[in-house]
């Protein structure tokens, strides 16, 4: 069943007014169940458990402007982006969904229709939702990075109202051709906002405890959490986590470590900057590591995501 932008965004505004996490949704009995798990686990493919960025960054040494592939699902396609200063991108548009970056490293200034100009630095999360032209440019004296999160399958529309070139083929090879369309662009409502700068808006206000609420960005098809805690002990390995049915899952570590119990991959830590991937149906826990205070950025189709948990484990981890 699809579930509607209106419901979907009502039921933002009540987590807010509230101060509810999403994970309060969810039933206060846990409630045991048969769950579909495939007997043989998705392929990982061409993506990675851990994508680590000091790899990336080694990888391209020496270059101003370059882009990095780091997922590509049925559902996701992200990308490290580095712009050289002073490098623009041209004023585009998803036509049927949102885009969101976490920029990473030097300064950004966006252009959104609708909004105010602003210049987004290491932390800033930000986000476009469908429809809404923007631009962006790398300003000061340092590249820019960016970790960019899109729908696959969606590639940008570009402005031809004021006699504007056509743009080249996309990489696929797909042509861009002249229409017309009745759409109007789309609002920020509830969660999603232009920005939320994460260590001034979080880190800065608590050492410790992360934002209430904690959702970034949520609509119909996104979503997008702050998860943030001290550090604990790794649990023992009996303590596998949950898998999702039909859903991958991934991660942006935005501060300290996490660590990850994923099935058939064993237990790893991953770095602020580095990305954590899981394919539907996998076992997977991830934990606060232990010696200082860390966050991870989920991104899922919803907070209402299911869970399937261990038989014993009571519905939580």
């Amino acid at each position: 069943m699809r579930i509607s932008k209106q419901i979907m965004l009502g039921c933002a505004a009540a987590l807010v007014a509230s101060g509810a996490l999403p994970v309060l949704a969810q039933p206060a009995k846990s409630l045991l169940a048969y769950s579909p798990k495939p007997t043989k686990l998705p392929a990982y493919g061409s993506n990675k458990p851990v994508t680590r960025l000091s790899e990336v960054l080694a990888k391209h040494k020496g270059q101003a402007s370059w882009t990095e592939q780091v997922i590509k699902t049925d559902r996701f396609d992200t990308r490290w982006v580095q712009m050289a200063p002073g490098e623009k991108l041209s004023t585009r548009y998803y036509g049927d969904d949102r885009v969101m970056w976490v920029v990473w490293q030097g300064q950004i200034r966006f252009n959104i229709e609708g909004q105010e100009p602003f210049v987004a630095s290491k932390g800033f999360l930000v986000q476009v939702p469908q429809r809404v032209r923007y631009s962006a440019e790398t300003v000061g004296s340092e590249p820019s990075l960016r970790y960019e999160v899109t729908r696959s399958g969606q590639l940008p529309n570009f402005p031809a109202d004021n006699g504007e070139p056509k743009p080249p083929n996309a990489p696929d090879g797909t042509e861009y051709v002249k229409v017309s369309t009745p759409t109007l662009p789309d609002k920020y409502e509830g969660v999603n906002k232009p920005f939320v700068d994460f260590f001034k808006d979080v880190v800065a206000k608590d050492p410790v405890k992360g934002p209430n609420p904690s959702l970034v960005m949520m609509d119909e098809g996104n979503m997008s959490n702050i998860i943030r805690g001290k550090g604990v002990v790794t649990p023992p390995p009996s303590n596998k986590g949950h898998f999702h049915v039909g859903r991958d899952e991934f991660w942006f570590i935005l501060e300290g470590k996490i660590d990850y119990l994923i099935e058939d991959i064993g237990l790893l830590t991953a770095d602020a900057g580095d990305i954590v991937f899981v394919p539907p149906g996998r076992w997977h826990r991830a934990s606060f590591a232990d010696g200082q205070t860390d966050t991870r950025l989920s991104f899922n189709a919803n907070p209402y995501t299911f869970h399937a948990f261990g038989p014993d484990s009571g519905g939580s981890q």
